[in-house]
């Protein structure tokens, strides 16, 4: 069991692989991983109350309302009996623009952003071959982690489609985009002494050194050689 509350974010540009590496986190440390997509569709989906906490509904703009999609877990899980693996909290590649940071601000305080940054010619690759299941978020990508059965979800059998924006055509215009809004997220979280840089073209070789920044933190639930 985490022994204290993290709230950490980890960073990167699309398809840097940050699901990937918040799910090894998570079965590592224990820590609850949280879905900015998940939330949003469940919201969707439900068609109504966002809380930061309870009896408190956050009534924001556009910009601001995944925000409150993410704050809230973040906060509730704080809060009451300690239980694992709720008691820390991590979100994949949120914060996006400084708008969204400054709103996250109002609203929980980070204790860790992690990075991670992928070369340009491995990103375009990545993602041009990336095809998602719709209804749940789940990604495949047809290289190295493709479906058992080509087209289709793994656990429903459903069809894969590819995004607009990771087909070949929209992908430079993507990563250029996200490097002009993520720019200033990235100079916010570094000067408050709570930014942590990894490079690399694989996540296997960047995991070894987020393990063992993490692990200065809080206590492992299993080894990096598990993995």
């Amino acid at each position: 069991m985490a022994s204290k509350v993290l709230r950490a974010v980890v960073l990167g540009p699309p398809g840097s692989g940050k699901g990937t590496v918040c799910e090894r986190i998570a079965r590592s440390f224990g820590l609850q991983h949280l879905s900015s997509g998940q939330f949003l569709r469940e919201s969707l989906r439900d068609g109504g109350g966002i809380f930061c906490s309870p009896g408190h509904a956050l009534r924001l703009g556009a910009k601001c309302r995944l925000a409150a999609l993410v704050a809230e877990p973040l906060w509730s899980r704080g809060r009451g009996p300690r239980r694992a693996p709720a008691d820390s909290s991590l979100q994949p590649g949120f914060p996006r623009t400084l708008g969204q940071a400054e709103a996250l601000d109002r609203i929980c305080e980070l204790d860790l952003v992690i990075s991670l940054h992928v070369p340009f010619e491995t990103l375009k690759d990545r993602l041009s071959a990336r095809w998602v299941h719709p209804a749940s978020g789940r990604v495949y990508n047809m290289e190295f982690n493709p479906p058992h059965v080509h087209g289709v979800d793994d656990l429903t059998g459903e069809p894969l489609v590819q995004r607009e924006d990771d087909k070949p055509e929209a992908v430079t215009a993507r990563l250029r985009k996200y490097k002009d809004a993520a720019k200033p997220v990235i100079e916010l979280y570094k000067s408050r002494g709570i930014l942590h840089s990894f490079s690399g073209t694989e996540t296997n070789k960047i995991w070894p050194y987020v393990y063992a920044l993490l692990s200065n933190r809080i206590p492992p639930l299993h080894t990096e050689e598990e993995h």
